[in-house]
């Protein structure tokens, strides 16, 4: 909507992680370091944490854009709750390999075929994993196992573990210590500072054209740090929603009046509703017991099409990363 106003080729500012967008921090660049060192050493598993938004996300997808294809076979899945079965399956799929109707062994003697057929082409395979702190902890026992195959002594499956900040603690689980013997270099995403809030907004504006139109007023970024505390999703929440404003009020100019009026708007939204409190008669009509199972019975659907849709999205991502 405000692109043509302010002559941009497209939005500068969206929810789903880009990595043309990739911003190279402080934090990042070094995030980013840990990731390619992790690919020289070829063995062992590398963590990267962050909290919710701070873009591990687009990290990932950098790192993919980067990857040389000749050398590296790469898959990459978000997981929520997988048992170590279905979660062989996610892998399998990631590859593009069968997984349908194949039971735990015949899973892993699929995969460890493909993994010593790949490296036998003088290739190395690497497995990424998002939101690793959704996994059970049987999973990523299941993994750390995964890692043991050899060929000559040389590890044939490399794995980068991506999580919010809470999987920092899992990992120090007394369970997981032979997994933990394994990280071989881990780091924790920081958000952005001032500084780099200013250059992270001017980055992405001037990836779409912007040559200066709107005008922005830099004492303006000290609210965009202040109430997005540096972190970039929160960033691009708001400063898309600058743009809209700027756009509707027919400003080329954004300032603290600007800014101020819009984290105004965004925290009138976000604001709880008035309590609803149900009535008696309803309360009593649908029992606890009742109300419980019909979770339950929610819950499981809920949960079997996840499984199906990520195992879908594996299949495809697989696809596309290694030219079908």
């Amino acid at each position: 909507m405000y692109e043509s106003f302010f002559n941009l080729t497209g939005k500068p500012f969206t929810m789903r992680p880009d990595a043309r967008f990739f911003f190279p921090s402080r934090s990042h660049k070094r995030a980013m370091a840990y990731l390619q060192y992790g690919l020289e050493q070829g063995e062992g598993f590398i963590v990267i944490t962050g909290d919710i938004g701070t873009g591990k996300t687009t990290l990932v997808q950098n790192l993919f854009a980067k990857l040389d294809r000749t050398t590296v076979q790469a898959a990459q899945l978000s997981t929520t709750q997988l048992d170590e079965e279905n979660l062989l399956r996610m892998v399998a799929a990631s590859y593009g390999l069968e997984y349908e109707g194949m039971s735990k062994v015949a899973l892993l003697k699929s995969l460890e075929r493909f993994f010593i057929r790949i490296t036998q082409t003088g290739k190395r395979v690497l497995l990424v994993i998002d939101e690793a702190q959704n996994m059970p902890r049987e999973s990523l026992e299941e993994l750390r196992m995964l890692s043991n195959l050899q060929v000559s002594n040389v590890p044939v499956l490399q794995i980068f573990l991506l999580g919010q900040r809470e999987f920092n603690r899992i990992l120090q689980s007394q369970n997981l210590e032979q997994l933990r013997q394994r990280v071989i270099a881990s780091y924790q995403l920081k958000s952005l500072n001032r500084e780099e809030v200013q250059k992270y907004v001017e980055h992405r504006l001037k990836l779409v054209g912007w040559n200066g139109r709107p005008e922005i007023v830099e004492s303006s970024y000290d609210l965009v740090h202040a109430y997005t505390a540096g972190i970039p999703r929160r960033i691009n929440t708001l400063y898309d929603r600058i743009l809209l404003y700027a756009y509707l009020e027919e400003t080329m100019t954004i300032d603290e009046s600007v800014v101020n009026a819009v984290i105004q708007e965004l925290q009138e939204e976000i604001a709880p509703p008035p309590e609803i409190r149900p009535d008696s008669s309803s309360q009593e009509r649908l029992g606890s017991e009742e109300l419980q199972r019909r979770l339950e019975s929610l819950e499981a659907r809920v949960t079997e099409l996840e499984d199906a849709l990520q195992l879908e999205r594996a299949r495809l991502r697989a696809l596309t990363l290694n030219g079908g």
